[in-house]
Parts: structure tokens; C-alpha cells; sequence
């Protein structure tokens, strides 16, 4: 692709980007599935020119001021420059239309900007973030800086702040999960590492394969023989902490695309009822071809319009467990969906808080005496994780215990459970992405009385 159209492209993705009226995942998708002309090399270049702008998007909002044009032009290029500069130190170059030992990219992008716009950028090229004021090293919302640092206990301008705001800047792995249904770890392991892929355990979930970097499966035979599905470690450990048996009637309330729906049927060896609950019909249609790879067909999927739907009222008090993987910011999963730390706002994550609480309260009506409750979300606030648990513990005292997650998660991943919850108590499971190398997850659990 010619510099100039690429730029040019980059720069009415990062236009688009900025808008924040989509997911970044589903807008670039979208984009390129209406726009033919970009190769897979640009398509991966691309992506990371918007995804570097959304990470980094304060620290190049400062190198832009003394810039000219379109902001979102100079975004695009900087969000290209850096990265460049970044990785050719890493020797894990990003390329367009180069071969692997030639390429120059200063070069390929001088093609494409004015003799003012390059020496604009030499000068931004020589702006280190650490000698900024902090925000441009976090690139976080001020509001969301505050409650992080409140939460961890850190100062923010030490070096273990910094470097958990990092962790939110990195790219996430690709974390895979065994479809232990079909296959065991071990023997799923040598078939990747067979394909020539750099494999690794996960050091928490027993089912967990690691791939620092990301691949598409889809042209793998034990990928389309079911034998394992893209899950992140921490959503891994929520359905070893529901621990669903043999011959249950299981519930996943909030199933979404039904990653854990499939971890809790192959636990339970494809016996009894597993229900798959969601508002969207269009995602649990997504779980069909999945269900069908897996080889499980206990499943159940039900669309319901809201959490008070009758068809949910027919099944008060019969399930031994119920996993509420609730909606929420989502502000955990930074490192796959940057735009949200610029999308979310307080007030919504007060409606946020009121609608987890409603779910909440209307999945325990289904748990049965002895069973257990799960509360979950991928969010890194309290105001949708500690705060909702507590005060539905406080609500319904004379019907539900709080069960430590520590306990849950024991058993099936050893002492090494104390590391993954609150300190102290062990109460809630905690995930952090600079500690875990997860998303970052929260759980609490409940026995019904």
C-alpha cells in the first residue's frame, strides 16, 4: 500500500476511533470488512496504529500540540512512529509491503508526510513520557487513577503505580482453555507444540494454555475439533470456582458468548441441565457453532428480555449453582479493549452498579438450599465489585453466607489460591493484570441456607 494511503487510511480509522460510539474491535472489523483494499499486513499494522492511539492517547495528545492538521492525522502518525521506534528495539517489527530485512519504515513514512509534518515529528520522536507530568505516563482518566491508587495502596509516581499502568498499555496474550470433555492438557500441548507454537501452561487454571502471541486458530484441526477455545486464565478460574458436578441443573445468567458456558459442561461431562441466559440472542446464536465443536449438547440457551423475565420465575429454587458473570465497564480487560478507559464515564458506572444489583438479586432466586452463588465481573472498581457483593450480603443475611473464594479455589488450583484473592480475608478473588498476567476479574461467592 502506498504511505500516503495508509496514513490516510490510519488516520479515518483513528477519526472513527475517537468518536467512542462502538467497540474498537467490532468498528475495525467493520471498517476493513467495507473497505476490501487493505492486505492482512496492513489490516495488522492498522489495528495497531488505532489501539497504540487509545493506549497512549494523552501522551500523543501532547507531542500533537505543536503539530498542524487534522488531530486524528497526527494521532495516526505518531501512534505509527512510536510504535516503529518501539518495536525495531525489539526487533518485532511491524511491516507494510516490505520484505523482513529491508524494511525502513522512517522511510516508508516519510512518503507520505509534508517536510513540516517530519519535522514536527523528529521533535516529537525525541518526547520521553517519564519526563512528563505523570498523567501522560498513566494515559488514564484522572477519576480512574484515583480509585485504582486508593485500591492498591500505591503512590502514584512509585514505580510499582507506573508499572501497573503499563501493564494496562501491553498487549494481552492469547490464553487458551482445554476441552478436558475430549482432551487433556498435556496431550493438547505437544499437538501446538507440534504446529510450532509457543505454548505454555497457564500457572493458575489447570485447563489454561498460554500464547504470548496472538494466532488464528481457525486453521487449526484441534481448534475445529473442539479439543480448545479461546478463554482468558481469570474466566477460567470463575467456573473452577462454581465447581458444577455431574447430573446439576447449573446456570450461567449472564453467558454472553458462552466461554464459561462450555468450561461448566465439560466439568459436568455432559450430563445434566446447563442454562445459558442472555438479553441477546444474537450473541448466544454465536454459541451454537461452539457447543457443536465441543461435543456437549446438555446446553441450553434461553434469550430473556431482562433479569425479571417470567421464563425466569419458573425456575426459583432449582439450580445447585448459578454463575452471574454480570454486565459491567469492563475496565479489566484494558489491555484487549483501550477505549474504554475514554468511554466510561461515573455516571455510568452508577447505572452500571444499579443494573449488576438487579441481576444479582434476581439470579439468587434460583439458587436451591445448599446451593451456590457466584457474583462476577471483569472490572477493576469497587463501586461494581466489593461494594455490590457487600451489600447484597447485607440484604439477604437470613438466606445466603458468604463463602470465601479462597476455599472455592483451593482445591482445585492449591495454596497458591491465597495469591489470586483479598489479602487477609481471602474473601473475593482479585486479578490484577500486572500480578496475574490476566484480565483483571473479581468474584464473590454465596451459600444459600
Amino acid at each position: 500500500m502506498h504511505p500516503k494511503v495508509f496514513i490516510e487510511t490510519a488516520t479515518e480509522l483513528t477519526r472513527l476511533a475517537l468518536q467512542f460510539d462502538q467497540a474498537l474491535d467490532h468498528l475495525i472489523s467493520t471498517y476493513f470488512a467495507e473497505n476490501g483494499r487493505c492486505g492482512s499486513r496492513e489490516r495488522a499494522s492498522l489495528s495497531s496504529i488505532v489501539y497504540g492511539v487509545m493506549r497512549q492517547k494523552l501522551f500523543f495528545e501532547y507531542c500533537a500540540q505543536s503539530g498542524e492538521g487534522p488531530i486524528a492525522r497526527r494521532l495516526a502518525i505518531l501512534s505509527y512512529a512510536f510504535g516503529q521506534q518501539s518495536a525495531s528495539t525489539s526487533q518485532a517489527r511491524v511491516e507494510v509491503e516490505a520484505t523482513e530485512t529491508h524494511f525502513d519504515w522512517r522511510e516508508y513514512l516519510n512518503g507520505a508526510l509534508s517536510d513540516n509534518e517530519q519535522n514536527w515529528l523528529n521533535h516529537a520522536l525525541s518526547i520521553q513520557a517519564k519526563d512528563l507530568d505523570l498523567k501522560y505516563q498513566h494515559n488514564l482518566p484522572e477519576w480512574l487513577v484515583e480509585i485504582i491508587q486508593q485500591q492498591l495502596g500505591m503512590d502514584v509516581s512509585s514505580d510499582e503505580f507506573i508499572g501497573f499502568m503499563n501493564s494496562l498499555h501491553q498487549n494481552a496474550s492469547l490464553d487458551l482453555r482445554v476441552n478436558t470433555f475430549k482432551a487433556k492438557r498435556p496431550a493438547v500441548l505437544a499437538l501446538l507444540q507440534e504446529q510450532g507454537l509457543n505454548a505454555q501452561v497457564t500457572p493458575y487454571s489447570p485447563w489454561g494454555l498460554r500464547l504470548e502471541q496472538k494466532r488464528g486458530l481457525s486453521q487449526l484441526p484441534i481448534f475445529n475439533q473442539g479439543l480448545l477455545e479461546v478463554q482468558d486464565e481469570g474466566s477460567q478460574l470463575l467456573a473452577l470456582a462454581l465447581d458444577a458436578k455431574r447430573g446439576e441443573t447449573v446456570i450461567d445468567f449472564c453467558a454472553g458468548g458462552g466461554g464459561k458456558t462450555l468450561a461448566l459442561g465439560a466439568m459436568m461431562k455432559n450430563t445434566g441441565r446447563l442454562y445459558a441466559f442472555d438479553t441477546s440472542a444474537h450473541r448466544l446464536e454465536g454459541l451454537k457453532p461452539r457447543m457443536a465443536r465441543s461435543g456437549l449438547n446438555n446446553i441450553h440457551t434461553m434469550v430473556i428480555n431482562d433479569e425479571i423475565d417470567a421464563r425466569i420465575q419458573r425456575m426459583w429454587g432449582k439450580a445447585e449453582r448459578v454463575l452471574v458473570d454480570a454486565p459491567c465497564t469492563g475496565l479489566g480487560t484494558l489491555r484487549r479493549n483501550p477505549a474504554l478507559k475514554w468511554r466510561v464515564k461515573p455516571k455510568s458506572v452508577a447505572q452500571m452498579v444499579e443494573l449488576q444489583s438487579a441481576i444479582l438479586r434476581s439470579a439468587a432466586k434460583l439458587v436451591q438450599s445448599g446451593g451456590r452463588l457466584i457474583y462476577a465481573t471483569c472490572s477493576l472498581l469497587p463501586q461494581e465489585n466489593e461494594e455490590v457483593a457487600q451489600a447484597f450480603s447485607n440484604e439477604f443475611k437470613q438466606e445466603f453466607v458468604a463463602v470465601p473464594m479462597q476455599t472455592l479455589l483451593t482445591k482445585p488450583v492449591g495454596e497458591i489460591a491465597s495469591q489470586l484473592c483479598s489479602p487477609e480475608t481471602g474473601m473475593y478473588l482479585r486479578l490484577w493484570p500486572h500480578l496475574h498476567h490476566t484480565d483483571g476479574f473479581f468474584a464473590a461467592a454465596w451459600t444459600k441456607k
